[in-house]
C-alpha cells in the first residue's frame, strides 16, 4: 500500500468519526435514538467498502491498466448490493422508509463517494502527468 493511500484512509477515517459525532449530536438534538437505524454498521460498512474500492483502483491503476474506471464503477454497484441486502430491508420493515433511515447510511455513503472520487481523480491527474 502506498503511503498516500495509508494517508487518505486515516484522512476518510477522521472525517468519517467527525460526521458520526456530528451525525449523533443532530439525533440527539432532535430527540431521536441515537444508535437506531444501523447507523454504526453503516459507518463501519461504507468505510470498509470504500477502504476495498479504493484499494483495488489503485491496484488496477498501478498496472496501468484502462479498468480502472469499470473497477470503481463494480465497487459502486457493490456498495449498492450491500445497501440492498443489509440495510433496505430493515429500513423497510415497516413499509416505509424515513428521512432518518435513510440518512443513517446515505450520509457515511456520500462522504466516503466524494472522498474517494477527489483521491482517485487526482490520482488519475498525477498518472497522466
Amino acid at each position: 500500500m502506498k503511503r498516500t493511500s495509508l494517508l487518505f484512509l486515516l484522512l476518510l477515517l477522521a472525517l468519517l468519526v467527525l460526521s458520526f459525532a456530528i451525525h449523533l449530536f443532530a439525533l440527539h438534538f432532535t430527540g431521536n435514538p441515537l444508535f437506531g437505524n444501523q447507523i454504526l454498521l453503516s459507518y463501519v460498512v461504507n468505510y470498509l467498502l470504500a477502504a476495498t474500492v479504493l484499494l483495488v483502483v489503485e491496484k488496477t491503476l498501478s498496472n496501468n491498466s484502462a479498468q480502472a474506471g469499470f473497477v470503481f464503477m463494480a465497487g459502486s454497484a457493490l456498495k449498492f448490493l450491500v445497501f440492498f441486502l443489509v440495510f433496505y430491508p430493515v429500513y423497510k420493515a415497516d413499509d416505509k422508509m424515513d428521512v432518518i433511515e435513510f440518512t443513517a447510511f446515505f450520509v457515511p455513503y456520500a462522504i466516503c463517494l466524494i472522498a474517494e472520487v477527489m483521491y482517485l481523480s487526482k490520482q488519475l491527474n498525477n498518472q497522466a502527468n
